[in-house]
């Protein structure tokens, strides 16, 4: 599956965003997905998955009550609704997906095989 991330933009502390991650194929139904980002000069981190249904989610810390995370199979789209956004939550977005035996999505990278672009997200204070 090839997955794009779009949907970054600058913003006013505050503010809010909804960056997308399209994918192609027909599997992108049956993988959890996720949404990383990578600040400057630090390492990627974990930010929300969602289970090939959608029925069960994991967040960060960070983002609880924030963000939400949701997916649209027969549009093979899956979406981070991010509000409160803070300067701290500036870096560039990566959605990634893989297809899982677990009961609850992965927050480990090395879990995820399919990587999309990233997107940009800066947070203005």
């Amino acid at each position: 599956v090839q997955l794009q991330a779009f949907g970054g933009g600058l913003v006013q502390a505050g503010g809010s965003l909804r960056p997308s991650c399209a994918g192609s194929g027909r599997t992108f139904s049956v993988y959890d997905m996720g949404w990383f980002r990578q600040a400057p000069g630090k390492e990627r981190e974990f930010v929300a998955a969602i289970s090939w249904r959608g029925g069960r989610l994991h967040y960060a810390d960070s983002v609880k009550g924030r963000f939400t995370i949701s997916r649209v199979n027969a549009k093979n789209t899956v979406y981070l609704q991010m509000n409160s956004l803070e300067p701290e939550d500036t870096a560039v977005y990566y959605c990634a997906g893989h297809y899982s035996g677990s009961y609850s999505p992965s927050s480990k990278s090395t879990s995820y095989d399919y990587w999309g672009q990233g997107t940009l997200v800066t947070v203005s204070s």
